[in-house]
């Protein structure tokens, strides 16, 4: 039983988390389980969230941020595209343009070499906590430690490969550099077209859905109160902290809050009177089930910028692309056609046409200024929390950041360093 788990010294200290994706339902996991009464609220219906539609990674071979100098050369040709894997849909917007002027600022090498070990050490975490999650009896969310297969064409990324190879076992990453025989060995049911890949052995895939079911289910199992549809209205303050949660369901009290709304923090974090650069970047992903095509491990096209992820079954799920855009926004179907392409141009034999509409998932993923996430207390309230940010890493770090905020509750040392987290950096 989950109960079993459950640290028995209970600490009376409510702790309300607003957000209900996997670093929210993380947190609330942790905070449970350290034996805190815990409410998560969450806006919508916690049916089909950014973590239910990711590509499933648990990735520590992304310790490259998001904000780099080879993003910086895709997002300047994107300025001519829209159909490029990241793309800043231009709009008046003075939150955007701070946004944007951080991260250009940030996206030099000098950034992620300071960088990547800290996204190391939390990536490591994560997957380490979800290896024990994998480890509950009947917590079950296909957890495979398959690898990850980097492939790629052209010879400016060929160029670099060992150079990402020789800085990923420089940070403990188990990385080798595989001919393209190597890795036609490693797929042997698809033939590709690539000149050659890395293999990332520290690398799992999971099944979002099946992960975010099981603690949808669990949760509640462990006295966690769940609130559905439920828009965040406003906040009781007074010396300091925050003490209730105003919503259309009424007030819900806390000592504790923590904000892990992914792409709607920063309009939080707005009404509680602080800021943070923050912009939504949509992603798009289409799911096969049953797979016409099967793999064997999680596959990255890097020169198309194309996510596969064999899931649980027979499921296949090609997903990518960051379009910083207005939430509400029309869809660009030419996005998932070029994710289609993309697969097409390393694997030939897959054509497929471009699936109806109602079969598109899209989703906002919270992007921040640097590519690192959001983690710790804001200086204006002394019982807030925040943790958002996570880009396309959500699922990745989700557990790791769950563990971390309880740490940040519990006042106890965190795991690892977190000074590249913070959110005045």
């Amino acid at each position: 039983m989950i109960s079993n788990y459950i640290d028995p010294k209970v600490k009376e200290k409510p702790v309300v988390i607003i957000g209900g994706g996997i670093v929210g339902l993380s947190c609330a996991w942790y905070l449970r389980l350290a034996g805190y009464p815990v409410t998560v609220i969450d806006r919508g219906d916690l049916s089909d969230n950014c973590s239910f539609g990711n590509a499933g990674y648990i990735s520590p071979s992304h310790f490259v941020p998001l904000a780099s100098p080879s993003a910086l050369r895709v997002a300047l040709r994107a300025l001519a595209d829209s159909s490029n894997p990241l793309y800043i849909a231009p709009r008046l917007s003075l939150e955007l343009i701070g946004w944007g002027l951080e991260f250009l600022r940030n996206s030099n090498a000098g950034h992620v070499k300071r960088s990547s070990p800290a996204l190391r050490d939390i990536l490591m975490l994560s997957r380490a906590e979800y290896v024990s999650w994998a480890e509950i009896p009947e917590f079950d969310f296909a957890f495979r430690p398959c690898g990850m297969l980097e492939l790629f064409q052209s010879e400016s990324i060929a160029k670099h490969a060992p150079g990402t190879v020789e800085t990923a076992r420089s940070l403990g990453i188990d990385a080798r550099l595989l001919t393209v025989d190597e890795c036609q060995a490693l797929e042997p049911d698809v033939h590709m077209k690539a000149s050659g890949g890395i293999f990332f052995a520290d690398d799992a895939q999971v099944y979002p859905p099946k992960l975010m079911q099981q603690l949808l289910k669990r949760l509640p199992e462990m006295g966690v109160n769940i609130i559905r549809n439920s828009k965040v209205l406003g906040f009781k303050t007074e010396d300091g902290r925050v003490h209730a949660v105003m919503t259309a369901s009424g007030e819900i009290r806390c000592s504790e809050l923590v904000v892990a709304a992914g792409a709607w923090s920063r309009e939080l974090g707005r009404s509680l009177g602080f800021r943070f650069p923050l912009v939504g970047g949509r992603g798009y992903s289409v799911t096969y089930d049953p797979a016409p095509f099967h793999f064997k491990h999680s596959v990255i096209l890097e020169d198309a910028s194309v996510a596969i992820s064999p899931m649980d079954g027979d499921k296949l799920r090609f997903g990518g692309t960051m379009e910083i855009t207005k939430v509400g926004s029309p869809l660009r179907l030419q996005r998932v056609q070029r994710i289609l392409d993309g697969v097409r141009r390393f694997f030939p034999e897959i054509d497929l046409p471009m699936p109806p509409l109602e079969q598109v998932w899209h989703g906002y993923r919270p992007v921040s200024k640097d590519g690192l996430p959001y983690i710790g207390r804001h200086g204006k309230w002394r019982n807030v929390v925040v943790a958002t940010g996570h880009g396309m890493l959500g699922l990745s770090m989700g557990a790791a950041t769950g563990k971390l905020v309880k740490e940040i509750v519990a006042g106890e040392k965190n795991s690892i360093g977190m000074n590249a987290f913070a959110l005045d950096r």
